[in-house]
């Protein structure tokens, strides 16, 4: 029995009994006892009259919001964490050893290639280019004294005035002396590199660092990158690349798609991908695909792709991180829908439907990512169904609704929904 039900049979019981008892006085037990079962069997079965018949009814139908799914041209994005680093870099260094004695830039400007930035004292060059600039004249003496004893043995050799062997001995001192020359003149053009060396001037055109090592100091040269001094670094600007990291099914996703489009195993090089930075919503930058790793990685199973983007302004600067966007789907006729109107069951999404006799059916859907706020729906729908949008927690089993059909809009979405590349 019902708890309302026990109130109301209670209340009754004891109006009875009120009623009863007043006649009571002269009268035996029995009959007033008689009197009040009466009384009660007629209180009882007025109680189970209209009111008992209007608790029995059967509940009006609910109004639940129903729509169709917005059917539009859509295409999937898939995005990525890259991160931008310099088309160009270089450290600059000491070529040969000594005392810096100028730094000709400011911290943190633009540089030209070719721009000085240090000097490095060249007195002790200067001195050694003389010294090897003397010993070619030397060795050019030599060959000239050489080259007139020969000349004057030809005519003593023919009236063997000398020997065949002193005259040879002759030219082996002429070969001599005109190696020695050239041994000279390789020590003169050493000399003038190493002093053209002490003027250290950019490799490369871009952004410079600031000075690692100030004027006064020895700095350490030569070939060796563990033993000479790193001055400064410049990389450039604009352009710049972005590198992320592809997941191997993506990669295969992008192969398949290559592979439908007929543009070959390049295809993907020279693709358009959007590129936006941490603190903005949309992606207003964009680039272009210029690099795929020619193998996965083992060790994360993905693949390594970079892009090259525009910096005239000078918005990225290298190891910056940004979010990548790169077209992951054919252009299609997507359905979809407001992400309140699914429901969960464990591992299975689904929607209700307004089926026959306005009577909701339940269909098991498959989802695809948030395109403008709305979400894809790949699978159990059409583009005619009404799809319940909101109140399905009020639809009970073989129950009519009265749908209350309204047109379904991009506004309909959450307002912070952003694009996303995974359901």
């Amino acid at each position: 029995m019902r708890p309302r039900y026990v109130i109301v049979v209670l209340a009754i019981v004891a109006a009875a009994a009120v009623v009863a008892l007043g006649p009571l006085r002269g009268r035996s037990v029995e009959d007033g006892f008689g009197d009040i079962a009466g009384k009660l069997q007629a209180t009882l079965s007025g109680a189970s009259g209209p009111s008992s018949q209007t608790a029995n009814a059967a509940s009006p139908a609910p109004e639940i919001t129903v729509s169709q799914p917005v059917v539009r041209k859509s295409i999937e994005w898939d995005e990525y964490t890259g991160r931008f680093d310099a088309v160009e870099a270089v450290d600059v260094r000491a070529r040969v050893s000594g005392y810096l004695t100028k730094v000709n830039f400011t911290d943190g400007q633009d540089v030209q290639a070719g721009d000085l930035l240090f000097e490095i004292d060249p007195r002790p060059f200067e001195r050694a280019l003389d010294q090897a600039k003397a010993q070619l004249d030397e060795a050019k003496v030599r060959v000239s004294n050489a080259s007139l004893d020969v000349e004057r043995g030809r005519p003593l050799l023919k009236t063997e005035a000398i020997s065949k062997k002193t005259f040879d001995d002759r030219e082996n001192l002429l070969r001599e002396a005109t190696a020695a020359v050239k041994v000279a003149e390789a020590r003169v053009k050493t000399a003038e590199l190493e002093l053209s060396f002490c003027r250290i001037t950019a490799p490369i055109s871009g952004r410079i660092s600031r000075t690692l090592v100030t004027r006064g100091n020895f700095v350490s040269g030569g070939g060796n990158d563990t033993g000479n001094t790193v001055l400064t670094t410049i990389v450039t600007q604009d352009p710049i690349y972005i590198y992320f990291d592809v997941s191997e099914n993506d990669a295969l996703k992008y192969q398949r798609l290559v592979q439908a489009s007929g543009k070959g195993a390049a295809g993907m090089i020279g693709a358009s991908v959007g590129v936006a930075l941490p603190d903005e919503e949309h992606f207003p930058h964009s680039g272009s695909l210029d690099f795929l790793e020619n193998r996965l990685d083992t060790g994360t199973g993905t693949l390594r792709a970079r892009a090259i983007v525009p910096n005239a302004e000078g918005l990225f600067s290298p190891g910056m991180f940004a979010r990548v966007r790169l077209q992951g789907s054919p252009e299609y006729q997507a359905l979809l829908l407001p992400d309140e109107s699914i429901g969960t069951d464990q591992a299975t999404r689904f929607v209700y439907v307004v089926g026959s006799n306005d009577i909701p059916v339940r269909r098991t859907v498959e989802l695809g990512p948030l395109i403008d706020g709305l979400r894809v729906i790949r699978k159990g729908i059409g583009p005619d169904d009404w799809v319940v949008l909101r109140g399905q927690q009020r639809i009970l089993p073989d129950q009519k609704i009265v749908p209350k059909r309204i047109p379904l809009t991009v506004s309909d979405a959450h307002d912070d929904s952003v694009t996303a590349n995974k359901p």
